[in-house]
């Protein structure tokens, strides 16, 4: 299980794919990469040697990948919010950011489902209760 950029790759899957383990990399800048460093794209990542892992690793240095970018993603999300745009309004009520309809979907954003307006069979019985107690006063 080779280590690039700071994250342990599949050994047993083939370069390319291996690659795309690695969080700002996709298959079509994976399979740039495996262009330029000139690598066999049928080899296994098990079977990398220390001078293609340098390759590798020296190329992805030119683009953001893993810690670099999360935190830049982060920071965007942050800015958005702190000047109150809608988008970072969005964010903050955790809804969609982009468009979608929130009245029947969106249950990704909003999470598990809330019932609003409906009363349970206690709290209906305690309700009614207390209103037959303060008629009979």
């Amino acid at each position: 299980m080779p280590r690039i950029a700071g994250k342990d790759i599949p050994g047993e899957k083939k370069v390319t794919y291996a690659l795309t383990y690695i969080y700002g990399i996709g298959l079509s800048r994976a399979e740039k990469i495996i262009q330029q460093t000139k690598i066999n794209p049928d080899k296994r990542a098990r079977d990398l040697d220390g001078q293609e892992i340098n390759q590798l690793q020296k190329l992805l240095e030119k683009y953001p990948v893993e810690g670099d970018l999360r935190r830049r993603v982060n920071d965007n999300i942050n800015r958005l919010k702190r000047i109150k745009s809608y988008r970072g309004l969005r964010h903050i009520a955790g809804l969609p950011t982009r468009g979608q309809r929130t009245r029947v979907n969106a249950r990704t954003r909003k999470g598990k489902r809330k019932t609003v307006g409906a009363i349970t069979k206690e709290l209906s019985n305690k309700a009614q209760s207390t209103t037959e107690d303060k008629k009979e006063k």
